[in-house]
Parts: C-alpha cells; structure tokens; sequence
C-alpha cells in the first residue's frame, strides 16, 4: 500500500504540468488512482484525489476517469460528510460535470440531495461546487428542475445568489432562472 501510494503522490507532482496529463491518463493510471482513492490511507485518499483532479483538467482524461469508474465513489464520498473527502470529490465532480458523459454519469448517481444539503450547509467553496454541478445537471432537463424545487433549492439558491463567492452566484443566479422557466410546483 505504502508503494502505491507514494506513486499517487508522485503522479500528483508531475500531474501539474499540461503535457503530463495526456502521458500520464494515456499510460492507464487513472483505474489505479481510483481504487486508492477508494481503499487507501486517508494521505493516499488525498493524494488520489489531487491527481485525478489534475489530470481531469485536460478533456480526454475527463473520459477515462468516467468510464474508469470515478463517479459513484465520489458520490459516496459526498455522502460521507465526516470522511474528510467532500472537498475533493464536489471539485473533481465539478469538472466533470462539464463533460456531457460526465454530466450523464453523475445524474446516473442521483446526487440531487446531497448537492442542495451541500449548498444549504457547506463550505463556502463547497457551495459554489455544488451550484457548479447543480447547474449541470440542470441544464435541459426539467425532471431533475422539478427534483430539486421540491428539496427546496430555491431559498438556499436566493442566499447563495446574494453570499456566495462570485462564481457561487453566477452558477445559483442560473439554476434560479432555469427554475422560473419550469411550471410552478403543483399543489
């Protein structure tokens, strides 16, 4: 375990520069990545997660991690919230919401409530992940609209919109006027 984790540290290192994230996501080490980041140390967990964050950063590493699995053990540590990992998996999430089979893979995971928990009770950082991943998975499609209007998003969003970081209230501001142009709730 030791090795393996001192590999994550190391690909975490070299993770940072542009040209090796393509070498180091073509050379398959993402599967690795994401099996220590399910059964490694809490420093290897950490180390895991920073060089899958780093390599998701180029697009067709956002693909290899998807298909390598990445997306229900950071929903599951979503849902964890004394694990010490919520951090790392709303940004990973994040990024790869912005990828249409990313996006699929984490609506597939319906993380719908713990997202509004985490807007509601989160991090400043945190909140501005989850409006981020929020507004994602919102974006053409009224099911998960509807979904998220009957958790209550729509207060925690206002506060978001007037409190949050900068990005934080651009993302709740869009989720908000996502939410006018779906019919109100029937009572």
């Amino acid at each position: 375990m030791e090795a393996r984790e001192n590999a994550a540290a190391t690909l975490f290192s070299l993770s940072v520069v542009d040209e090796n994230k393509v070498a180091i996501g073509a050379a398959g080490a993402i599967p690795a990545l994401i099996d220590l980041l399910c059964h490694g140390t809490p420093r290897g967990k950490k180390d895991a997660a920073t060089a899958i964050f780093n390599l998701s950063i180029y697009q067709g590493n956002k693909v290899r991690a998807v298909r390598a699995g990445i997306v229900p053990p950071l929903v599951r540590l979503l849902k964890d919230p004394g694990g010490g990992m919520m951090d790392e998996a709303l940004a990973i999430l994040a990024i790869l919401a912005s990828h249409q089979e990313g996006k699929a893979a984490i609506a597939q995971s319906e993380p719908l409530p713990v997202l509004v928990e985490v807007i509601r009770t989160g991090s400043p950082r945190n909140r501005e992940n989850a409006a981020a991943i929020l507004w994602s998975l919102c974006t053409g499609d009224v099911q998960s609209l509807k979904i998220v209007r009957e958790l209550g998003v729509e207060e925690v969003l206002k506060e978001l919109s007037e409190n949050g970081t900068d990005r934080a209230k651009r993302k709740a501001g869009s989720v908000l006027e996502l939410l006018q142009r779906v019919d109100p709730v029937e009572s």
